[in-house]
């Protein structure tokens, strides 16, 4: 015999059974729940990114930088001056500058979640942790990406339709592509600059350690060239560094030494194990400590 409904009981509610009964009514929710992917944390972080406004002032500097020397530098040259360097290599002295931009806003992209405390809601959220370590590089690299080649690409095209003329020689599409080698070699180091953040969680110290690896090398092999004992390692630091290898991937093809230019195969080795190094390092220690 089945008990009465108690007095005041909502209509529709479930009924209350003996132990071993199975339920006569389980619960569902009305709203969708679909199972969480990889798009989901994708638009999580580009969310994330466009409603940040450090995203729009670090952006906004590295172009304004890029772009702005880079047209200075195309005022500031005749044609001839082109007979020897692309197109392309006005954008590289405003790089050298706007690559910190870059990769302050790599740190960023992490480092201002943990100094907010929002990463522990994201991690609540999102307990899959290397999904969400995998969209914030897709979503950064992406757009740090577009951004340099825009950049760098509009400073190209000003230096062409200005200088475009019989006087600047013969320009091939090669030396478009080799720009390309060289956005791509900026986005690694703010992709770096990220994995640091994530390994370190604090902005002012990734920061720092990336400011190290792009001014300290060149100082080091400097230094290290003046012993007769360290010379090669120094002549090597002092050729294998983020200044030479944007300069050589920019048409710059001269040596620091003064003798044979490296290769850009190796500058692209180079920045390429890096990078990968640090971003398993962040994928290793994200996923075993707490936040």
């Amino acid at each position: 015999m089945t008990a009465p409904t108690p007095t005041g009981a909502a209509p529709g509610a479930a009924k209350t059974t003996s132990p071993g009964q199975p339920q006569e009514h389980a619960y569902s929710s009305p709203l969708p729940t679909p199972r969480p992917h990889l798009g989901h944390a994708l638009a999580s972080e580009w969310t994330k990114m466009v409603s940040v406004r450090s995203t729009l002032w670090t952006l906004g500097s590295f172009f304004l930088t890029v772009v702005g020397i880079g047209l200075l530098f195309v005022t500031q040259t005749s044609s001839p001056d082109y007979v020897e360097i692309s197109y392309t290599t006005p954008a590289l002295f405003g790089l050298l500058v706007g690559q910190i931009a870059m990769m302050v806003l790599g740190v960023l992209t992490i480092t201002s979640e943990h100094a907010s405390g929002l990463v522990r809601t994201t991690f609540t959220a999102a307990p899959e942790r290397h999904r969400v370590l995998t969209a914030k590089y897709l979503v950064f690299g992406i757009t740090a990406f577009v951004t340099t080649v825009g950049s760098v690409f509009l400073v190209g095209i000003a230096a062409a339709l200005v200088h475009g003329g019989s006087d600047a020689g013969v320009h091939r599409i090669g030396e478009w592509s080799g720009s390309l080698l060289g956005c791509f070699y900026v986005t690694l180091l703010g992709v770096l600059a990220l994995s640091v953040g994530a390994l370190v969680r604090h902005s002012a110290g990734a920061i720092a350690v990336m400011l190290g690896v792009v001014t300290l090398p060149p100082v080091i092999g400097a230094m290290l060239s003046y012993w007769e004992a360290s010379e090669p390692l120094g002549r090597a630091i002092v050729e294998h560094n983020v200044p030479t290898a944007l300069i050589q991937l920019f048409g710059m093809k001269e040596s620091a030494t003064g003798g044979p230019a490296p290769s850009t195969v190796s500058h692209m080795a180079i920045i390429l194990l890096v990078t990968a190094g640090a971003v398993a390092a962040s994928y290793l220690t994200v996923a075993r400590r707490d936040v």
